[in-house]
C-alpha cells in the first residue's frame, strides 16, 4: 500500500462491491473470513484465530436460543462470536428474533490489530453496532462483577503460554491469582457467568495436570459452584504451525456442582498423522464426538480409555490431575520427503512463534521496543 497507484487501484474495485446486496455482501464476508484463516499459519498473528471447525464444533454442542448473550473476553478477530450468529441465525424466525440475535454478542480484544479485524468481521455479519471493546479484560476486580456484567454463554479460547506483571494479579482473590493467562481468564469466566448460564472453553493440557496450587484452587471452585459435564480432548497440531501444545474442550453450565464428568478423547482421522495448513482440522472430523455426545457410552481401544465418566471424588483422589482419557504413546513414523519436510517447517514456524511471543513478554517487562531489524 505504499504505491499510490496500487492503493488506487484496490480502492476502485473495492468501490464496484454492492454490500446492500445480501448474495454480494455474504461473498465478502466469505473471502474476508478466508483472509483471517490464513493468520492462523502467519507466526505470532496465528493467536487471533481459532480454526473454523472448532469453533463451529462448540457453538452447535452450546446450543444457542434466541434471547441468550454470549461473551468472549478476548475475541481475537471474532472467530465465536460469528459462529454462534450463524448457528443462532438457524433459529430466527420473526423480525423480533433477528433484533435479539443482532444484540445478542459481547466480545473484548486488548490488541488493536485484532480487534479491528473483528470489528469489521461483525459489520460484515450484519452486527451494526457491534459491542466489541478495545480493552483487556483482566484489568477489572473479579470481585467487583455483579448480575449485570454476566452473560448466558461464554465461548473462548483464552490466550495460554504468556504471563500476566503482578498489577493485573491484584484483581484476583490470592487463591486464584496465577501468572499464567489462561489461568486468570479461566477466573474471569467464572465470575461473569450467569446462573444456569453455560460455557465452553479451550484450555491447554497444563490446566488439566494441577501441578500447582493456583491451577488446583481454580480446579476446586470449578467443580464446586459449576457443573463441568464434559471435556473432549483435542489431538495435538489442531492449531499447527501456531502451536504444537495439546488443547481440550471444557463445557460446563453453572446449575450446581459437578457430581461426575464426561471424557472424550478426540482421536486423529484416518489418513491423518498431523493437521497442517494443506491438511487443516474440518467440522467432519468432530463427527464421531457429535454422535457420541448424545448417546454416551464407556470405550476402551486396545486398553486405552477413549471415552469414560469419573466421580468428583476419583478427581480429589488424584489431587484434581484430570489429565483423563489421553493419547497412548505413538511410535515414531518415518514420513515421505515432502511430507516430512512440510513437517519440520510447521515446527519451525511454531518455534518462531513462541519465541516472539516470549520476545514481547520480555521487551513489555522491560520497557522496550523490539523489532525484527533490530
Amino acid at each position: 500500500m505504499k504505491d499510490g497507484v496500487l492503493l488506487r487501484q484496490v480502492i476502485n474495485i473495492i468501490d464496484e462491491l454492492d454490500l446492500e446486496d445480501y448474495e454480494e455482501s455474504h461473498a465478502f464476508g466469505e473471502i474476508y473470513e478466508s483472509i483471517l484463516k490464513e493468520l492462523q499459519s502467519a507466526g505470532s498473528s496465528g493467536e487471533f484465530y481459532t480454526p473454523r471447525a472448532v469453533t463451529e464444533f462448540m457453538a452447535k454442542m452450546i446450543n444457542p436460543q434466541i434471547g441468550e448473550t454470549v461473551a468472549d473476553f478476548a475475541c481475537g478477530t471474532g472467530g465465536f462470536l460469528t459462529s454462534w450468529i450463524n448457528e443462532l441465525s438457524k433459529k430466527v424466525e420473526t423480525v423480533e428474533d433477528r433484533e435479539k440475535l443482532l444484540s445478542s454478542i459481547y466480545g473484548v480484544e486488548k490488541k488493536p490489530f485484532p480487534y479491528m479485524l473483528c470489528v469489521t468481521n461483525m459489520l460484515l455479519h450484519d452486527i451494526d453496532e457491534p459491542k466489541v471493546y478495545y480493552d483487556n479484560s483482566l484489568l477489572k476486580d473479579v470481585l467487583d462483577y455483579t448480575e449485570r456484567d454476566c452473560f448466558d454463554v461464554i465461548l473462548m479460547n483464552p490466550p495460554y503460554g504468556g504471563h500476566e506483571k503482578d498489577e493485573v494479579k491484584n484483581h484476583f482473590p490470592s487463591d486464584l491469582a496465577d501468572s499464567e493467562t489462561a489461568d486468570l481468564f479461566m477466573s474471569v469466566i467464572m465470575y461473569r457467568l450467569k446462573k444456569n448460564g453455560r460455557a465452553a472453553v479451550i484450555l491447554p493440557d497444563g490446566f488439566m495436570f494441577g501441578t500447582d496450587n493456583t491451577k488446583v484452587a481454580i480446579t476446586k471452585k470449578l467443580l464446586s459452584e459449576f457443573n463441568l459435564h464434559t471435556v473432549i480432548r483435542m489431538p495435538h497440531s489442531v492449531f499447527a504451525p501456531y502451536t504444537s501444545i495439546t488443547t481440550n474442550i471444557l463445557f460446563f453450565d453453572k446449575t450446581g456442582e459437578t457430581k461426575e464428568t464426561w471424557f472424550y478423547r478426540l482421536d486423529m482421522p484416518e489418513g491423518y498423522k498431523n493437521f497442517s495448513k494443506t491438511k487443516p482440522m474440518k467440522i467432519e472430523h468432530f463427527a464421531p464426538a457429535m454422535e457420541w455426545w448424545n448417546n454416551r457410552e464407556e470405550i476402551n481401544i486396545d486398553g486405552f480409555d477413549k471415552a469414560k465418566k469419573y466421580s468428583v471424588d476419583e478427581f480429589a483422589d488424584r489431587n484434581y490431575n484430570i489429565d483423563l482419557c489421553g493419547y497412548p504413546h505413538e511410535e515414531e513414523e518415518i514420513l515421505p520427503p515432502k511430507e516430512l519436510i512440510e513437517q519440520y517447517q510447521e515446527k519451525r514456524a511454531s518455534l518462531n512463534a513462541d519465541i516472539d511471543r516470549i520476545l514481547e513478554q520480555i521487551t513489555d517487562i522491560l520497557g522496550i521496543s523490539f523489532t525484527e531489524e533490530d
